[in-house]
């Protein structure tokens, strides 16, 4: 039987500080029943996410909605969640479990169903996924790649000793990162490098750093010559994308639950990889990325 580990790394006062220094929201807080607070990571896709279902709130409900973007890492995130600063993020399934809880995914039903039996303890409710998986890779550029017939990890690990490893800084640190992936493929790198996400494909275009950690819904990787490579030995747990709400946020405000099961299976990897490429690429604001996401789908008006 597993057994389930809290695992608390990012104390409640980092997250109030996070809090108020995060950018976006405003307003008067959650405490007085009409505003829900939430919360995003700093990093694209969890900012377009939030203002999805910011955007739903806003539309479907009597709630105010004040946002709390960018806040750091994901353990800076959850924390606020679970201290009640914020009431509502997107998160992911294996993030949850291997990360939070310490604890072996499994497939994706298996982790989804471990993601709503952990996060209960801890006064949230998991809804049901968006419909898109967004799991770790590691890219490298076309030419590199063909030139050293590299199309897998376990192909990269026997050139890995050459290359500088550009990673998010949680990246380096997480155990369903850096740590457990380099010891199940026996990847040694020649120096690695922390920086935050938008950083990564800049440091690999100016010769920086020669292979990154990409996430598999990246706009950018549209933009550069990169080669994603294959996990072959399915490493990495599966990774969907699905609401966190807090369980008394949903007993105040039942109406919550209905409206954001309203997306689930509506974003898939091609669609999430446009819109993080509209904002990333293209310079659009994510509000109107979101919003004009939720019109197309028919969610809102």
């Amino acid at each position: 039987m597993m057994i389930k580990k809290s695992y608390k790394l990012i104390t409640a006062l980092l997250a109030s500080v996070m809090l108020l220094t995060a950018c976006g929201g405003g307003g008067q807080g959650a405490k007085d029943g009409d505003t829900i607070a939430v919360g995003s990571r700093n990093n694209t896709e969890s900012i377009i996410l939030s203002h999805i279902i910011g955007q739903m709130i806003d539309a479907k409900t009597d709630l105010n909605v004040v946002y709390r973007e960018n806040m750091g890492g994901s353990n800076v995130v959850w924390n606020a969640i679970t201290s009640d600063n914020i009431q509502v993020i997107p998160d992911y399934t294996g993030t949850i479990v291997a990360n939070y809880y310490q604890a072996e995914p499994g497939n994706a039903d298996e982790t989804l169903a471990m993601v709503k039996e952990f996060v209960a303890e801890d006064g949230l409710t998991a809804l049901e996924p968006f419909g898109f998986n967004n799991t770790y890779t590691l890219a490298l550029y076309e030419d590199k790649a063909e030139e050293l017939g590299v199309v897998t990890f376990s192909d990269f690990a026997e050139h890995a000793k050459d290359f500088t490893f550009g990673a998010v800084f949680e990246f380096i640190d997480r155990p369903d990162g850096l740590p457990g992936f380099s010891k199940e493929y026996g990847i040694e790198f020649k120096e690695v490098k922390g920086m935050d996400h938008g950083m990564m494909y800049r440091a690999i275009d100016s010769g920086e750093v020669d292979v990154i950690n990409s996430y598999t819904t990246d706009g950018q990787l549209t933009e550069y010559d990169l080669r994603v490579l294959e996990d072959d030995k399915s490493f990495f747990p599966p990774y969907h994308a699905l609401p966190l709400v807090r369980q008394d946020t949903l007993e105040a405000h039942p109406e919550l639950e209905e409206v954001l099961l309203q997306l689930a299976g509506k974003i898939n990897e091609e669609t999430m990889q446009k819109m993080n490429g509209q904002v990333d690429n293209d310079g659009e604001r994510v509000d109107a990325v979101a919003k004009r996401f939720l019109t197309e789908a028919g969610l809102i008006e």
